[in-house]
C-alpha cells in the first residue's frame, strides 16, 4: 500500500467546518482513505460573573445547577473573543432581565477576523451573563442563561 499523503488543505477546511458548526469531530472518506479530525473539549466551565441589581433575588439552593449543564445555557460554538455589543459605544445587545425570542442576537464572537452573531436558542428571559465584554471564550463554554 502506498504511503498516505496528508492533504493539509482538506484538514484545514474540515477544522474550519468544525469551528463554524460547533462539532467536536468530523470524518471524511474517499475511496479506501479516511480522514478524521477531532478536537479535545475542555470540561472546565468559566466562573459566572454576577450582575447585581436591586431587583436580583438572592441565590437559592435551586440555583446550584452548573451553568454548563443548565437547559437554558447559551454555549459558545467556537473559540474567539466575545463582545456584548456591536460597537464600542453601542448599547449591549441584551441585559439581564430582558425578554428574548428565538433568533435574537445575544452577542457576537470574533474568530479569525470574522464577526459571528450568536443567536438565542430559545425564547425566555435572560437571567445571567457569564462573560464580560471582550473576554476570550472557548468552544463549549457557557456564556449566558436564558430561562
Amino acid at each position: 500500500m502506498p504511503p498516505f499523503d496528508i492533504d493539509s488543505e482538506t484538514i484545514r477546511k474540515l477544522a474550519e467546518l468544525m469551528t463554524e458548526t460547533g462539532l467536536s469531530e468530523i470524518e471524511m472518506a474517499e475511496g479506501d482513505r479516511r480522514v478524521r479530525v477531532s478536537r479535545a473539549t475542555l470540561a472546565a466551565a468559566a466562573a459566572p460573573v454576577q450582575v447585581a441589581t436591586a431587583s436580583t433575588p438572592a441565590p437559592t439552593a435551586i440555583a446550584a445547577i452548573s451553568p454548563a449543564s443548565h437547559p437554558g445555557a447559551v454555549i459558545s460554538p467556537m473559540v474567539g473573543t466575545a463582545y456584548l455589543q456591536g460597537e464600542p459605544d453601542a448599547p449591549p445587545y441584551v441585559s439581564v432581565g430582558d425578554a428574548v425570542r428565538v433568533g435574537d442576537t445575544l452577542l457576537i464572537i470574533e474568530a479569525m477576523k470574522v464577526m459571528n452573531p450568536i443567536k438565542a436558542p430559545k425564547s425566555g428571559t435572560l437571567t445571567q451573563i457569564l462573560i464580560s465584554d471582550g473576554q476570550p471564550v472557548e468552544y463549549g463554554e457557557p456564556m449566558m442563561i436564558v430561562e
